[in-house]
């Protein structure tokens, strides 16, 4: 497993200290697909070659800067590489909602389009905001189109409003700067980003990016057409999970249901290995299925308090064709 290449931006139910446990059971698989992407811990955790791969994620946003790192890594590092400033934060943030719909349209109207602007504004903001809840367009504050000011509002001048995060040394996204080797690293946060970025440019060079609804990489002619092919489906936790909303920007309490349909309709499929990830009590898998039990640990800021408790609810369960491990025999 890749222990170095990991998402320049936090995500809430990441599942990358479980990466290698999944790959253990879906195996040097031909093809991959991974709907709901995210932050990328599983693909980015392989510890095989890469063969084909596809990815994709609801939220413009994260497919967007998958995109946009994929080809233009410099750019985006560019663009992300600013100190941490709240004046910054709600100018960038407000500039991003504006362009959300444009946004999302380019993106399922052109399947090579990306903006590496909105990519390095994205993943800076993600890093500095505290909690959930950036770019989702729900807050105290509305534009003046006439002058493009923000206003927030007599309900979210004071301290409850969102507050730029200055832990861990106030370094925005250069605080979470990984060690990619000595070799020209140089001195200037940008240049180490650059080096960040350019790695999971190359990371992702032959993975395509779609943005859309889950179900359209799900089909014959993604998955099983290919061959052998390992589908990690790690939707947003359901409403039987018992767990707080609006974690992700694109929130739905429902779709883990249609999720675990499509699982357990496709689970028999000899050339699918399916790993469904959810809560404890969540999913009633077939008994064919397996289930892996697995602690996230606790959480911090504002969702601390559901990593907290229900971390150690954390389930994946595996269909019959996936690799059964030797102590799962008996």
């Amino acid at each position: 497993m890749n222990e170095k290449l990991k998402a320049p931006f936090p995500w809430f139910g990441g599942k990358r200290k479980v990466a290698s446990q999944v790959w253990e059971r879906l195996g040097d698989v031909k093809n991959y697909v991974e709907p709901f992407f995210g932050s990328g811990a599983v693909l980015l955790g392989r510890p095989h070659a890469p063969h084909l791969e596809t990815i994709n994620d609801l939220d413009g946003y994260v497919a967007n800067f998958w995109r946009a790192i994929k080809t233009k890594p410099d750019e985006v590092a560019e663009y992300a590489d600013n100190p941490v400033n709240e004046n910054d934060l709600h100018a960038r943030h407000v500039w991003l909602l504006q362009r959300r719909e444009s946004l999302q349209a380019s993106l399922d109207g052109d399947p090579d389009y990306c903006d590496a602007r909105i990519a390095g504004y994205w993943v800076w903001g993600s890093c500095c905001w505290i909690g959930s809840g950036f770019c989702s367009g729900n807050g105290p504050w509305w534009i003046n189109e006439e002058r493009q000011l923000v206003h927030l509002g007599d309900n979210g001048q004071g301290v409850n409003r969102k507050l730029v995060h200055l832990g861990n040394n106030g370094q925005g996204v250069n605080r979470k700067l990984v060690h990619l080797g000595d070799n020209g690293q140089g001195d200037e946060p940008q240049a180490r980003l650059s080096n960040w970025f350019n790695a999971l440019a190359d990371r992702l060079r032959n993975v395509r990016v779609c943005s859309g609804d889950w179900s359209r990489v799900c089909g014959p002619s993604v998955t099983f057409k290919h061959g052998m092919t390992g589908v990690f489906l790690d939707p947003p936790y359901a409403d039987t999970a018992e767990r707080s909303e609006n974690l992700y920007r694109r929130d739905c309490l429902s779709v883990a249901h249609d999720v675990r349909k499509w699982a357990i309709e496709n689970g028999d499929n000899p050339l699918l290995r399916i790993a469904l990830c959810g809560y404890e009590g969540e999913h009633q898998m077939p008994d064919s299925w397996s289930a892996l039990e697995w602690s996230a640990g606790s959480g911090f800021g504002g969702q601390a308090k559901e990593r907290t408790e229900n971390g150690k609810r954390e389930r994946i369960w595996f269909s019959p064709h996936c690799i059964q491990l030797q102590e799962e025999l008996f």
